[in-house]
Order: structure tokens, then C-alpha cells, then sequence
């Protein structure tokens, strides 16, 4: 089993900053990808940004340039640094481990991210 604990969402105003984090416990040798997700209001979870066990990372279009993700092994943790955020990013932001081609895939309860213009 794998536990991930996201902190870091709130409230902010358009132009601003907020750095996500998302830290694992439990069984991570069986974890070769970790990503962030985005719901949005009446919308369906979307992939924000991932990460592999290599460090080879990945970004939706929307947020390419203003959004990084990164982690600290040391740590077991994984960062979402956004900048320039938009109203449009306003939604429940997730963590996800998962090991593709297995059924190994986890979920965090999620961090709310307000965006007001």
C-alpha cells in the first residue's frame, strides 16, 4: 500500500504562486510513476504535470511554462511549483502514484486550488 498526502492548495488571487506538495509513505519500490491531477468544477480529473522514477517529467499544454514539477527522493516527495496562475486552474488538485502497465495505482484525497481574477 502507498499513502499520499497533498498540501499546499488555497486561495489565490490571478499572477500569483502556490507550490503543491504531495508526500508518499507505504510501499514506493512499486511506484515508477508519480503525477498530478487536476478536477476542475464540472469537469473531468486531467493529467497537470508527471514524473517518472527516471526524472523525466511531462506537462498538460495548458499549463507548459508557468507549471514544474519536481521531487525530492530523499524525501518521498513531490512537488508542483505554479506560477502565473490562472482562474482557469482553479480545481481539486490530486496526487497520483501508479506503475504503468500493473494495476498499481494510487490517489490522494486532494488540495483545493482557488484562483479568483
Amino acid at each position: 500500500q502507498v499513502q499520499l498526502v497533498e498540501s499546499g492548495g488555497g486561495l489565490v488571487q490571478a499572477g500569483a504562486s502556490l507550490r503543491l506538495s504531495c508526500a508518499a509513505s507505504g510501499s514506493l519500490y512499486s511506484i515508477r510513476v508519480m503525477g498530478w491531477y487536476r478536477q476542475s468544477p464540472g469537469e473531468q480529473r486531467e493529467l497537470v504535470a508527471g514524473i517518472t522514477f527516471g526524472g523525466s517529467t511531462n506537462y498538460a499544454d495548458a499549463v507548459k511554462g508557468r507549471f514544474t514539477i519536481s521531487k525530492d527522493n530523499a524525501k518521498n516527495t513531490v512537488y508542483l511549483q505554479m506560477n502565473s496562475l490562472k482562474p482557469e486552474d482553479t480545481g481539486v488538485y490530486y496526487c497520483n502514484a501508479n506503475s504503468p502497465g500493473t494495476s498499481i495505482n494510487y490517489w490522494g484525497k486532494g488540495t483545493p486550488v482557488t484562483v479568483s481574477s
